[in-house]
């Protein structure tokens, strides 16, 4: 990748393993359940969620595909960017949405062994049972992308909006 001011960039590494090729079965259900996972709440949600998620995971591939994908369904550049600080940036984002972010960030990183029982309650009051169940399924789904992704490296950079949608 280079910018028309002749900036020259580090070389891009390959993947290490395109793993869907060698488990379409695993991919095709990891599809179902994303598909599965997001029915009945808000896009907008769905996408700060797993941009956070894919943040704390370090999935660059994760961080460039949902960015994209924010953006073109109308996110601000400015909620995006906030994302990695907030709870500091709090004004930026509703009531549901920090409840939705804390609660991602607990479930994402289990240091601890555990989601905090105060987390778990503020989320449990303000999504009710069905649609808390369909929020822990995105964190559950964008995690388990995560790792994929971070475990064979893909390469971020060649997404366009929409492209597995």
């Amino acid at each position: 990748m280079s910018a028309s001011d002749d900036t020259v960039y580090a070389p891009e590494t390959p993947a290490r393993l395109d793993w869907y090729r060698h488990a379409p079965e695993v991919y095709k259900a990891m599809l179902a359940l994303e598909k599965a996972s997001k029915k009945d709440l808000d896009p907008s949600l769905v996408e700060l969620i797993k941009i956070r998620a894919s943040q704390l995971n370090k999935c660059a591939y994760c961080l460039d595909m949902h960015t994209v994908d924010a953006l073109a369904d109308g996110e601000t550049p400015a909620r995006i960017v906030q994302l990695s600080a907030w709870e500091e940036s709090r004004h930026f984002y509703t009531a549901r949405e920090l409840v939705a972010l804390e609660l991602t960030d607990a479930v994402t990183v289990l240091t601890d062994g555990f989601v905090p029982d105060e987390v778990f309650a503020r989320a449990a009051k303000e999504f009710g049972e069905a649609e808390l169940s369909q929020l822990l399924a995105v964190i559950a789904t964008i995690n388990a992308w995560n790792r994929f992704g971070v475990a064979c490296r893909l390469v971020p950079g060649h997404y366009t909006a929409g492209m597995y949608k």
